[in-house]
Formats: C-alpha cells, structure tokens, sequence
C-alpha cells in the first residue's frame, strides 16, 4: 500500500504543480497582454500622432498656401485693377472734365456772356492780339464751362487768312460766329468772307483792302 500512497501523492503533486504554472501562466499572460497593449498603443499613439501631424501639416499647408494664393491673387487683381482704372481715368480725362456739345441756344447764350469781344483788337508790333488771339480765348472759355469749341483758320489768298470759331451744335449742326464780334457767319469755300457775316442789327460791311475770297475752310478741334 505504501507504494500506492506514493503514486498518489506524486500524482497530487503533479497535478497541483501544473495547475500552479497554469494559473501562473495566465496570470502573467495578462499582465503581459496588458501591459504589452498600454505600450504599443502609448508607442503607436506617438508614432501616429507624429505621422499624422505631418501628413496634416504637409496637406494643411498645401490646401492653405492655394487658398491664401487664390485669395490673395483675386484681392490683389481687383485693387490693382481698380486703381489702375482710376489711375488711366484721371489721366485720360486729363483734368478731369469732359467737354460736350451745346444745343445752337447754349452757343448764342455763351457767347453774351463771354467777355473775349471786349477786348481790343490790336495788329500792331507783327499782330498784338489779332483774331487768332480772339478765336483761342473764345475757345478756351468755352471749354472751362464744359462746351467744345472749335477754332477756324480761313484761308485767303494773299494774306495770311482769318480765324474765327465754330460750335457743333446738336440741333442746328456745326455753326460759325466771328470771335471779335460774336456775330453768326456761313463762311463757304469760293466767297468772299466780309459777305459771309450776318451783321448785327443796323450795322454792315463794306469790302476789305485785301482778298477775302475764302480758298479753304479749315475746323479745329
């Protein structure tokens, strides 16, 4: 029986001995697994972390320097275009008015008021103020109220000619006035001018020393 009691007792401590390291086994497969698991998730945590802030940083950047260059292309094309236009307005327009033309009324009514037929006409000393100066003036007080003027250069045959003004207005057509005494003329091409003039009231014109025989009509705007 001795002999049997010791088969058993080895047997005991067998078993007890494997369900020991059994239970060992798992115990430190856990702790293992755990602890294992906290460090590679710690570890790929950072690594993924430190992937991904890259790959966002890269794409971020990308998508964002597109954008901000879009938007800053766009902005910067708007202003530039913007103040270049106000830029070649100003310059195109000069001093910035524009000049129009009146109706036959506006014309008439500019020259009343017009202070340029008060002046004296003086040819003295190769030509003082002689009608090219009175055709300039009148010219450019017209065009300081905004109405275009043009100056007429009428070419004679023996002398240097004659200047006087013209308006295209919008209802009568393009119209002649004589700058030193603001009286309408028709001058045409093969008549003598001093005939083109419609006096004023109570006054006329007799013949000139000179050829006044007009040989061209010359308009300048």
């Amino acid at each position: 029986m001795s002999w049997i009691k010791w088969v058993i007792v080895s047997l005991a401590i067998v078993v007890f001995v494997g369900a020991g390291g059994y239970a060992v086994y798992y115990v430190a497969y856990d702790m293992g697994d755990t602890s294992g698991y906290g460090r590679g998730y710690s570890t790929g945590q950072d690594i993924g972390y430190s992937a991904g802030e890259q790959i966002g940083y890269s794409d971020g950047y990308i998508s964002g320097k597109a954008e901000g260059y879009d938007e800053g292309y766009d902005l910067g094309q708007t202003e530039g275009y913007d103040e270049g236009y106000s830029l070649g307005l100003e310059a195109g327009f000069g001093h910035g008015y524009t000049l129009r033309d009146p109706t036959y009324e506006e014309a008439v009514d500019f020259l009343k008021r017009d202070k340029t037929s008060d002046n004296e006409y003086d040819d003295d000393d190769y030509g003082v103020y002689v009608c090219s100066h009175f055709s300039r003036d009148v010219c450019n007080n017209a065009e300081a109220e905004g109405l275009r003027c043009a100056i007429v250069h009428l070419v004679y045959p023996e002398i240097a000619g004659h200047a006087i003004v013209a308006f295209d207005t919008i209802d009568e057509g393009l119209v002649y006035f004589e700058a030193i005494t603001d009286e309408r003329a028709n001058p045409e091409v093969g008549e003598c001018y001093y005939k083109c003039i419609v006096p004023r009231q109570g006054y006329y014109y007799l013949p000139p020393e000179n050829d006044d025989t007009i040989l061209d009509i010359l308009v300048t705007w």
